[in-house]
């Protein structure tokens, strides 16, 4: 890797009128020279066009330009009438799709009033212990005209099952339903660490969404396979790629060892990738890896349907640039990578607030997120043109770095067996972690500079800004709820229904049907899991070093 020069002249105050030396490399460490040329692509192609095989300028011919993407924002906090109110509130202000955030409970499978999950009821997105809160939580939106993502994996299927179940209450049938879930187990295990069952059994539940999906809910996106949580715990963008990518192979491969039919599934797979503010490696990320996926999809699965090629992805502008110091300067870094996204074709995109880093968002600084992508839909004339950046020497030479790095990382997990097999013997991992300690090195030495936090710190005003706190009330109102409900259930159904999906996890049918009798019974997320465990048993992480 080159080195990148120490800056001159910035001190930690960064004073007026300093000097700062242009890096020589893209944040992931890719070598940048001063000037790009037509020599840099001497001998290479131009890209199809916006479209066209193999979707290096975009899925769609028109991109933007009929269509806007869906501006969706992620939230969730507290009670499921709380998050309720916030989801009107946003779709309200013009936000056109929704996004759940679960609480740590609720990813973990926990119920509210178990001891593993005291303190942390309704803190970092909304508790959903049942079908009762399900309901609460989408009171008064109608699931047949807008879209839903739901960031859940581990309990994904129970949380997918709880949310189809609302809409059988509402009329509304499920082959009506649109929106994704993200249940994605294999990041967990690289990056996230929010598993429950060992790997194969989570795989197994994995595919059983798939197919249920192909069957019963043909608009729906079964999998968000989720580079997102890859970059948070420290990647480089080249690695986010490839690992995504790899992950998404292999539910590929998974599927169609079950039997199913590469394109009766693939077109419904999508992407979540992380915005960061290294503007033009992350375009260059995203065209690479439309361009991979498309080649792979087609000469390694054999898919002959043109939606199979097509890499669709949602964008979330990066949590791990925001800065606690400053964080009014996280509008700025949020805008130009949410720039980044819509410049790299993105389908969907959640901007993040400037007080993330410090809490759950304020209304208003979620406000103000939404309006970062209004005014780049219709202020900045960003949408009027398909990929703008087309033709520039150093985008497309980006790109093709870009590619060949992630193609490094994908042949050494291809030469480890496979991703669960690399995940099994620390790969990623070890590679994520080392990425880490040589951003924090470059920060700690003055390499990289983060405005606000290791140079130009002159801020005067120590005022902590307004942040939303969580009343401690919350836990004991949802637990109280949670025993209320438990309380008039009919008892004889439940212990039917998790006896059923006990029986069913033993052999090999598929357990969506069994998890939606649990969830009609009123059978708690928690209950459901412990019985799985019963099956499946536990995965214990092998520390690596």
């Amino acid at each position: 890797m080159q080195v990148a020069p120490k800056p001159t002249g910035v001190t930690p105050q960064g004073k007026p009128g300093e000097t700062y030396a242009e890096f020589q490399e893209t944040l992931g460490g890719i070598p940048l020279r001063p000037c790009y040329s037509a020599s840099d692509r001497e001998g290479k192609d131009a890209e199809p066009a916006p479209g066209a095989y193999p979707y290096t300028r975009g899925i769609h011919a028109s991109m933007y330009h009929d269509k806007l993407w869906t501006m969706r924002q992620f939230s969730g906090f507290g009670t499921a009438e709380e998050t309720n109110e916030r989801y009107h509130f946003l779709l309200g202000q013009g936000q056109t799709g929704l996004s759940v955030a679960f609480d740590m409970p609720t990813l973990m499978g926990f119920d509210s009033d178990e001891a593993a999950s005291r303190g942390e009821v309704g803190r970092c997105g909304v508790a959903i212990d049942s079908i009762e809160d399900m309901l609460v939580l989408f009171k008064g939106i109608d699931l047949r005209s807008v879209t839903t993502s739901m960031t859940i994996n581990s309990p994904a299927p129970i949380l997918f099952a709880q949310y189809l179940c609302t809409a059988e209450e509402q009329g509304v049938p499920i082959s009506a339903l649109g929106g994704t879930l993200q249940n994605d187990i294999l990041k967990e295990y690289i990056a996230q660490k929010e598993f429950i069952f060992p790997i194969e059994p989570s795989m197994r539940l994995v595919t059983d969404v798939v197919e249920f999906c192909m069957q019963h809910v043909p608009k729906w996106h079964p999998i968000s396979i989720s580079g997102y949580h890859i970059r948070e715990a420290g990647s480089t963008a080249a690695q986010e790629a490839a690992f995504t990518l790899a992950d998404g192979f292999t539910y590929v491969e998974d599927a169609v060892k079950r039997g199913l039919d590469v394109d009766a599934f693939a077109p419904r797979l999508s992407f979540f990738f992380n915005s960061h503010v290294d503007f033009f490696e992350e375009i260059a990320k995203y065209r690479a890896s439309r361009r991979i996926w498309a080649r792979v999809m087609r000469d390694r699965y054999k898919a002959k349907d043109e939606r199979s090629l097509k890499l669709k992805f949602h964008t979330q502008t990066a949590g791990c640039s925001l800065t606690a110091q400053q964080p009014e300067n996280n509008i700025t870094r949020t805008a130009i990578e949410a720039l980044a996204a819509v410049l790299g074709g993105t389908q969907s995109l959640h901007t993040n607030s400037m007080d993330e880093v410090l809490a759950l968002p304020t209304a208003k600084a979620a406000e103000i997120a939404l309006r970062t992508q209004q005014i780049l839909a219709y202020e900045t004339g960003t949408a009027a043109v398909v990929d703008p950046l087309a033709g520039s020497y150093f985008i497309e030479s980006l790109t093709d770095a870009m590619e060949a790095e992630i193609n490094r990382y994908l042949e050494a997990i291809d030469n480890r067996g496979g991703m669960v097999h690399a995940i099994e013997e620390g790969y990623p991992q070890r590679e994520i972690a080392d990425a880490a300690f040589r951003y924090q090195q470059q920060l700690e030495d003055g390499e990289r500079i983060v405005v606000g936090v290791n140079a130009f710190d002159t801020s005067v005003d120590t005022t902590p800004p307004q942040i939303l706190v969580i009343d401690e009330q919350i836990e004991a109102t949802q637990v109280t709820r949670l025993k209320e409900m438990k309380a008039h259930r009919d008892t004889s159904a439940v212990g039917t229904a998790l006896a059923s999906l006990k029986e069913v996890a033993r052999g090999s049918d598929n357990t969506m049907p069994s998890i939606m009798q649990c969830v009609r019974a009123r059978v708690t997320e928690g209950e459901i899991i412990q019985a799985l465990k019963e099956v499946f048993g536990e995965y214990h992480e092998t520390p690596a070093l």
